[in-house]
């Protein structure tokens, strides 16, 4: 059985649709018109034989083929531009300066940042890690250009990348404690926060009594309070350090909204470095919370 070449356009097609959240929105990025992009992905089922995408309701989503699909499609992606910036990588230069949290800090992004610098020795990558709303602040003021942050989709800035679920976390022994009846102690960030919020939000709505035990600016030391057993925090599951776990209802836990993850920032057409790092990122990202994507909009 001879097994089809897959189109390197379609599959950038369908990394954009995931990644912009709609089929109008990805053809106005690949330039080329709605029908155009239907019919891309029309041939890339026929080539694959499944469909790559089901109705939800007003959206789509994809299948559980197309999960597998743009999975591949992704990493086929990456090694395609790495070939290509391995020729070119040296001719692009400058700096960037790119904000992240530490939550991501602490996790897949050093990884990827160090790949986009093997790739692009000449450019000068200024790193900052700090709280979602202090980066967006900086960003405003333009000592960013790039920002990786939750909870923010409302910008105009926002490109939405993944919504993740956020979870209780504490250590594995907490659920005893959790179930005694006193009030729970919480390890939290110093306000505003919109992890805060959320979890005393839903705390409140549940009836169940909660004092702030343990209050930090740093993700590192928050860590280091709920291992230590000083109180309970929420978090989404990226990043969680290995001693930690996820805590639920099965621990007498209220359930907790979901969060944005966005891109923010990076518009500049005049800087190619920028531009390549926004991509590199963006790919990274959809690669490595491809599992909690929201549905798609046609």
């Amino acid at each position: 059985m001879q097994l089809p070449n897959l189109d390197m356009d379609a599959l950038r097609t369908l990394a954009a649709i995931l990644r912009l959240g709609s089929l109008a929105r990805a053809a106005e990025r690949v330039g080329r018109s709605q029908s155009a992009v239907s019919q891309q992905m029309r041939k890339l089922e026929a080539q694959l034989g499944q469909p790559l995408f089901r109705k939800q309701g007003r959206r789509v989503a994809l299948t559980e083929a197309g999960d597998r699909v743009h999975a591949y499609a992704l990493r086929i992606l990456a090694l395609n531009d790495e070939a290509v910036h391995a020729v070119h990588g040296p001719s692009v230069g400058g700096i960037v300066r790119f904000g992240l949290p530490g939550d991501f800090a602490e996790s897949w992004l050093p990884a990827a940042l160090g790949q986009f610098k093997k790739a692009y020795p000449a450019v000068q990558v200024d790193v900052a890690v700090e709280r979602n709303g202090t980066l967006l602040e900086r960003l405003d003021r333009g000592e960013l250009d790039l920002v990786l942050a939750m909870g923010h989709a409302r910008r105009a800035d926002a490109e939405l990348l993944a919504t993740l679920p956020m979870t209780w976390v504490g250590r594995k022994d907490a659920g005893d404690r959790l179930r005694s009846g006193q009030a729970i102690d919480l390890a939290l960030y110093h306000p505003p926060c919109f992890f805060r919020q959320a979890g005393t939000e839903a705390l409140d709505k549940a009836g169940m009594a909660w004092r702030p035990a343990f209050v930090t600016t740093s993700l590192q030391s928050l860590w280091a309070g709920v291992a230590a057993g000083l109180g309970i925090t929420l978090r989404t599951s990226a990043g969680i350090p290995p001693p930690l776990a996820r805590l639920d209802g099965r621990h007498g836990l209220p359930p907790l909204p979901r969060v944005d993850v966005c891109l923010h920032g990076g518009s500049d057409p005049a800087s190619p470095a920028l531009k390549q790092l926004r991509r590199t990122v963006t790919e990274q990202a959809l690669a490595e919370l491809a599992g909690s994507k929201a549905g798609m909009a046609r």
